[in-house]
Formats: C-alpha cells, sequence, structure tokens
C-alpha cells in the first residue's frame, strides 16, 4: 500500500464525514478524555499548522510537558476557528509530510485514523476505515507500542472478529478490527462493542 496516498485519502474522507457533522455534534465528547469534537480536529492539523520553532516554544510555556502542551494548543485552536475552518485544516493539507516524532508516516497514518475513530465511535457514527489502513496499523502494534499508548494486554489475546487477525497470547478479547486498534492505542470503548471475558477493562463507564 502506498502510505502517503492512504494519508491523503483518510484526511479527505474525514474532512468530508465532518463537513456532514450536526452542530451540536462538534460539541460532543470523544474517546480522548476531556476533548470534544473540535478539540481532537484541531489537534490533528497542529503539525500542518505549527513550524518546529513554534511547537518547540509551545513545549516551553508549557514547562517541558507535552500533554499538557497539546491539550493547550488543542483547546485554544478549537475556540479560534470556525468548524468549517477545521476540518479544512484536513482537506487543504491532505499532502502535508508531517509525520510524529516517531514511526514515520505509518505512524501519521495511523494518528489521523485513531483520531477519527475517537470522533466516529464516540459519535456512534457508521464510518469504516478502509481495510487495507487498518491492517497496516494492526501490523505495526508490539507490546512496546501498547505500553507507550498505556493499554495494559498482558495475558490477553486481541482477535478481530472481520478479519483474520489477532496479537498476543492469553484470553481472547474479541471485536471488529478497528476497534481493537483502538485498544491497542489505550482507548476505552463505549459498551457493546467487545466482547470475551476481560472486555469490562476496556469499556467507558
Amino acid at each position: 500500500m502506498d502510505t502517503k496516498a492512504a494519508i491523503a485519502a483518510e484526511r479527505r474522507e474525514l474532512a468530508a464525514m465532518l463537513d456532514g457533522l450536526p452542530a451540536k455534534q462538534w460539541d460532543a465528547p470523544t474517546l480522548c478524555a476531556g476533548w470534544r469534537v473540535r478539540e481532537v480536529v484541531a489537534h490533528m492539523s497542529m503539525g500542518f499548522r505549527y513550524s518546529l520553532p513554534k511547537t518547540l516554544a509551545e513545549l516551553v510555556r508549557a514547562g517541558g510537558n507535552l500533554h499538557r502542551m497539546t491539550d493547550r494548543c488543542a483547546r485554544r485552536d478549537a475556540a479560534a476557528a470556525s468548524t468549517s475552518e477545521l476540518a479544512g485544516f484536513l482537506r487543504e493539507h491532505a499532502h502535508h509530510p508531517w509525520t510524529p516524532p516517531v514511526g514515520g508516516f505509518a505512524a501519521a497514518l495511523g494518528h489521523d485514523v485513531v483520531h477519527g475513530l475517537d470522533i466516529t465511535v464516540a459519535l456512534g457514527h457508521d464510518r469504516r476505515v478502509p481495510e487495507d489502513r487498518v491492517r497496516l496499523l494492526l501490523e505495526k502494534i508490539t507490546p512496546g507500542t501498547a505500553r507507550f499508548f498505556g493499554a495494559d494486554l498482558r495475558g490477553i489475546q486481541l482477535r478481530a472478529d472481520d478479519l483474520d487477525w489477532s496479537f498476543g497470547t492469553g484470553t481472547p478479547l474479541y471485536g471488529s478490527a478497528q476497534d481493537l486498534l483502538l485498544v491497542a492505542y489505550g482507548r476505552k470503548l463505549p459498551p457493546g462493542r467487545l466482547h470475551g471475558e476481560p472486555h469490562p477493562r476496556f469499556v467507558a463507564g
């Protein structure tokens, strides 16, 4: 798969989905704790809009705390831009070469896909991420990835019920591939999306 092309397609598709959201859903909570849809979208485009010097300056203002910096920037930028502008940032920068500090273009695709799911899953939206994109990201999951995102998968096997994929060993946790991707990225999902003995650990409550 051409990862750069997949990134561009994902951003354009997310922008089109966001264009169709009712105004009130922009203020709905997402799977990112404390962030509404507008904060998540603002965060997704931060890498396109902030130069390296500006990013470093924001990090200094946050006392070197990356989480504090991204939270403050997302809230500020979400308040400053209209919803059409926020969606437009993704569309206009579909081919932007931004990548996270580690992981290259696969990590950039993961950033877009997972944050998109943070929105659609929380809203109960029926968007399905194309299988080739999900497969690429599932193949990149390692125990270190899960730990980095705060997912405790010890003694658990993630087992997709919509394609041939599993990860880990232990008691099976079943769900769609894209829902299990969220689990591996440390998210807690709405009730009814996962099943298997360990599923309550990964359900928002």
